[in-house]
């Protein structure tokens, strides 16, 4: 059989909720595509039944090859998706990669945060590309994936210049949805650090979103804007995506309020009113990328000199919702404001 030289090979290490929404379209299109996923049932699920989304009450199922990292044979994989989460995750899976990446091939970090650096470290940074993903997602059982919606995908390359193999990736995650390349990945990936925080914070609470973020307008603002300042500070351009406007809401701004407001309004439009940060502390028990994440930006506004009280106190505390010793409330971000103003030697 002669294989459309279109259709291009992808390797998807994490098969989560964004990991296996592209699995699901890029193999749908006719590529060829392995899935490679720790999580040993969700695997199985996929192997069974193949990967099956539910959008809009419609449930449409399709077969995707998929494996541990344990059975997983792959020889120069020419086009690696990176979809897991976090710190720890994101070196594991690198130096997975690294042994079996092909030499011109790419690793395309398909996370939040800022993973590329990791990734470089043990590919290199010929062989690495930057993300910005916005679309909601979950997985609620092994091998299903309710899908919230199209949002954003861009790709870029991390110095920002142009490349026929970005122009490549990009024409095939349209398989998916609206994918578009960028020259300033960066300035997206700092631009959702801001934005994440806020639903950060609002996993410590069992409510939604929307009206915790509209209740605490003051709070979300500092925590943007503790971002924001050192993203200023590191020379980085803030992109705007769906409704958040990193402009309006930077401390140089006097329509901070106006741009929670609209925040606020869009997320009341949305089918998602819980982040997967609350999803991953109140429906699957386990640690969150967001506390790991947030300490980073910490490190890099005390390397800068820069104040991060707010910061501070919400990786704090939402350590403490992970592990169980404090139980989501609302009353946490009370204290998580009565933290970030208390002295420092408190």
């Amino acid at each position: 059989m002669i294989r459309d030289a279109a259709k291009r090979d992808y390797v998807i290490v994490g098969a989560g909720a964004i990991g296996g929404t592209l699995a699901f379209h890029l193999a749908r299109a006719g590529h060829p595509v392995l899935a490679v996923d720790v999580d040993s049932a969700h695997v199985a699920a996929i192997r069974a039944r193949g990967i099956t989304i539910v959008r809009d009450g419609v449930r449409e199922s399709v077969r995707v090859p998929v494996a541990t990292p344990r059975e997983a044979v792959v020889h120069e994989a020419p086009r690696v998706l990176l979809c897991v989460k976090g710190v720890g995750s994101t070196e594991k899976a690198a130096e997975w990669i690294a042994p079996r990446l092909a030499p011109h091939g790419v690793v395309v970090s398909v996370q939040n945060g800022l993973q590329t650096r990791r990734i470089a470290d043990r590919v290199g940074f010929g062989r690495t590309v930057g993300a910005f993903v916005d679309f909601f997602a979950d997985v609620v059982e092994p091998g299903l994936i309710e899908d919230g919606g199209a949002g954003m995908l861009m790709v870029g390359e991390v110095d920002g210049a142009c490349s026929e193999r970005v122009d490549e990736i990009v024409a095939d995650l349209q398989a998916w949805g609206p994918a578009r390349a960028t020259r300033n990945i960066a300035g997206f990936l700092w631009a959702k650090l801001g934005f994440s925080a806020m639903l950060a914070a609002t996993a410590l609470a069992d409510a939604p979103m929307a009206e915790l973020i509209d209740r605490h307008r003051d709070l979300m603002l500092a925590l943007v804007r503790e971002v924001f300042a050192v993203a200023e500070h590191e020379g980085i351009n803030l992109e705007s995506f769906d409704s958040f406007d990193p402009a309006a809401l930077s401390a140089k701004s006097a329509r901070g309020d106006i741009g929670i407001g609209q925040l606020v309004a869009w997320l009341k439009t949305q089918g998602k009113t819980r982040s997967g940060v609350w999803r991953d502390i109140a429906i699957h028990h386990r640690p969150t990328e967001a506390a790991g994440r947030y300490s980073e930006v910490i490190a890099a506004a005390e390397r800068a000199g820069l104040p991060s009280p707010n910061l501070r106190a919400l990786v704090e505390i939402l350590r403490e919702v992970e592990t169980g010793a404090r139980a989501m409330s609302e009353w946490n971000l009370e204290d998580l404001r009565r933290k970030a103003a208390a002295p420092a030697s408190e």
